[in-house]
């Protein structure tokens, strides 16, 4: 299928490639269906995460792994359940960057990550209940290239 998209233009794309957010997102819960497209160059780092129904809505994401290697979170019993895990290492996760001029003033959301099952590519945004990470930290506050994607 094609389709029209914020960062690059027409592209082909499988339906069984979407991710469902069942939910949608904070503030889209009628978008529920993305892709998750890298931008070239980031090392799948980096990446757009682009309404399939909208083409003008795309979210820039981040691996969290690459900024932290020790980010770790927690979900809850029924999110996990309703991801179809036991566990939440079982789960691929991606954090939405504002991003802003110059870059490093940008800031990442550590605290509502994007959960995403691998296998079923079934995604919740979920707010982590720990106090350990915050909704605005800046990129600055990262050292580069410490970490490995986890997915």
């Amino acid at each position: 299928m094609k389709l029209q998209t914020k960062y690059f233009g027409t592209i082909d794309y499988e339906p069984e490639s979407c991710i469902s957010f069942p939910n949608g997102l904070v503030g889209f819960e009628a978008e529920q269906q993305f892709l998750l497209l890298p931008f070239e160059g980031s090392a799948q780092s980096l990446l757009c995460l682009q309404s399939i129904r909208t083409p003008s809505l795309a979210f820039v994401v981040m691996d969290p792994f690459a900024l932290r290697p020790d980010y770790a979170p927690v979900l809850r019993p029924a999110e996990l359940e309703a991801l179809g895990v036991s566990d939440s290492e079982e789960l691929c996760y991606y954090v939405l960057c504002v991003v802003k001029k110059p870059a490093s003033d940008s800031t990442v959301n550590l605290k509502c990550p994007v959960a995403i099952n691998p296998h079923t590519f079934t995604a919740y945004q979920v707010i982590l209940e720990t106090k350990e990470y915050e909704m605005r930290h800046p990129l600055s506050e990262f050292a580069q290239g410490e970490g490995a994607a986890p997915c």
